[in-house]
């Protein structure tokens, strides 16, 4: 899954879970159950998500819905191995970009 957001320093959480396509209560829930989130929240108590709390998202996504991890699973995960998980990640997300980009040119030949 590839997250299109706009570069800026703080997303809205109906931002986010539009990138994410899922209801605002997932994210709002994962917030409460994964310690490695920290989004600010402003005096209405509404959460900015950084672009930090989105990459981990990002990661949360990933073990939950695309590995299919359980939440007990994927906070032990997180915790036990997350360098490894995470550059383990981010070297998927990069090779899943390069092969989007080299379809594209395909497709122009």
């Amino acid at each position: 899954m590839h997250i299109d957001l706009p570069d800026k320093l703080y997303y809205s959480i109906g931002e986010v879970a539009k990138a994410f396509d899922v209801n605002t209560s997932l994210i709002r829930f994962w917030d409460k159950e994964f310690d490695i989130l920290k989004p600010k929240k402003n005096a209405k108590g509404n959460r900015r998500f950084t672009q930090e709390d989105v990459k981990n998202l990002e990661l949360i996504y990933h073990l939950v819905k695309e590995r299919g991890f359980t939440l007990e699973g994927a906070k032990t995960h997180l915790k036990e191995q997350k360098k490894k998980t995470l550059s383990n990640f981010e070297i998927i997300r990069k090779l899943e970009g390069i092969k989007a980009e080299l379809s594209k040119i395909k497709e122009q030949l």
